[in-house]
């Protein structure tokens, strides 16, 4: 069970959604859920504040965004509260999102974040690729939420990728809470031939066989496609109207991840439903 959930709060057009997934996935699971902002104040602010005590003014104003961020916790905890959770918690902490939710993460089960912002949005530059670097770097699995997401049933029907590797198995792990009250659980393996050493004898049987020691049905379906393999999964949660994908989060350069294509960068991006991440 999930039972503490850290929520990003920004104030941004996708909060929303974000709360809205979080919410059905705490009512679910009877979780604590905790909004955390997070100032953008870095430790090299305050260093160079305290070193400018002449200054006819401060480089930045942080009463400014520390009242900001107090008053969208509030808003977030009145829509959390309206949306039916019953245990609701804040947390305001000064340093850059990624570095503050990847610390509050350590004493959750679930992180909730949305996609990348629209890259003409006027909001925070600092937020770019929050996804991709939590996704990463974050020690606990990532909810990423789209932004059309509108409280639809997520755990009802799950497409969750296999392929062997630790990551997709870590994945898979922690979405078990989510796993074990699904209605239709797809195991699916994208082209298992490339890895199959990694399969054993009957690729999917294993990891199906431990699935179900945890109370989780799961079909093996085995999808041999020209296809990309985010665009394999993504096709198969639309087929069967899936409202979660679970996937391993597989991490390298940036230079790196550009030349291999990038599965992990194109889920996070291109998601039409709500993606589990684990690294």
């Amino acid at each position: 069970m999930y039972k503490t959930i850290l929520v990003d709060v920004d104030g941004s057009p996708q909060q929303e959604s974000r709360v809205r997934a979080a919410a059905v996935v705490a009512q679910a699971q009877g979780s604590h859920l905790i909004g955390c902002n997070s100032t953008g104040i870095t430790w090299l602010d305050l260093s160079l504040s305290a070193g400018s005590m002449n200054a006819p003014s401060p480089l930045v104003d942080f009463e400014a965004l520390r009242a900001r961020g107090a008053r969208l916790l509030e808003e977030f905890a009145l829509q959390a509260e309206q949306l039916g959770v019953a245990s609701v918690e804040t947390r305001l902490e000064d340093d850059l999102p990624d570095i503050s939710l990847a610390l509050q993460a350590r004493y959750a089960d679930l992180v909730v974040l949305s996609q990348d912002p629209d890259a003409a949005s006027d909001h925070w530059p600092r937020r770019r690729n929050l996804p991709e670097q939590l996704a990463v770097h974050c020690p606990r699995p990532i909810l990423v939420v789209p932004p059309g997401y509108h409280s639809a049933p997520i755990a009802k029907t799950i497409v969750a990728g296999w392929d062997g590797r630790i990551q997709a198995m870590r994945a898979l792990a922690a979405a078990l809470p989510l796993l074990s009250t699904a209605e239709n659980v797809k195991l699916a393996l994208i082209n298992p031939d490339q890895l199959s050493a990694l399969h054993g004898e009957e690729a999917g049987a294993d990891m199906a066989l431990y699935l179900a020691r945890h109370a989780v049905e799961a079909e093996v379906v085995l999808e041999r496609t020209a296809a990309a393999p985010a665009e394999a999964l993504m096709t198969l949660a639309g087929q069967n109207g899936a409202g979660l994908i679970v996937a391993g989060a597989y991490g390298h350069s940036r230079y790196r991840e550009w030349v291999l294509g990038g599965t992990t960068r194109a889920l996070l991006s291109q998601a039409q439903i709500p993606l589990l991440l684990a690294h």
